[in-house]
């Protein structure tokens, strides 16, 4: 599985299946600083992930 991970601006190949929430956490990040995208679709952090996916995790900014 390719993931991109925005915050660090990073692309790395890892072996996964399982949902988003679990990738999260293999990968140590905080999921309130990210939201997960599949195959270039938005998805939430209980979907399911298989290994030829591709998934982006991209950084949520927040202003005040």
């Amino acid at each position: 599985m390719k993931v991109f991970i925005e915050p660090e601006n990073e692309t790395k190949e890892i072996e996964f299946s399982g949902t988003v929430s679990e990738l999260l956490k293999k990968l140590n990040i905080n999921p309130e600083t990210v939201i997960a995208a599949k195959n270039d679709e938005l998805v939430p952090e209980d979907e399911e992930l298989k290994d030829g996916d591709e998934v982006k995790l991209l950084a949520v900014i927040s202003g005040g």
